[in-house]
């Protein structure tokens, strides 16, 4: 029992230097500012624009109110209450 375990941790540390060390992975900096110059660049285009129709707001929509009030509640509350 004792050789076993004194093999092992003999053993061990010969394992330990089988391993292969991986290079340490580079570090990516990026710059606070990045400038883009286009001056030797010629950039032709249009400018496009909608056309008036798009640009004119509509015209506000009346829409009848969905909350009804209801007139005979305060009858109809007394009435329970009375039916108890």
């Amino acid at each position: 029992m004792r050789k076993r375990l004194l093999l092992t941790v003999l053993a061990f540390p010969l394992f330990a230097f089988g391993q292969e060390k991986q290079p340490p992975e580079p570090r990516v900096e990026y710059e606070k500012k990045t400038v883009i110059n286009f001056d030797d660049d010629t950039i032709q285009g249009d400018l496009t624009r909608p056309d008036g129709e798009y640009v004119e707001a509509r015209k506000r929509v009346n829409h009848s109110n969905l909350i009804k009030i209801r007139e005979e509640w305060r009858d109809k509350v007394k009435q329970s209450a009375a039916d108890l």
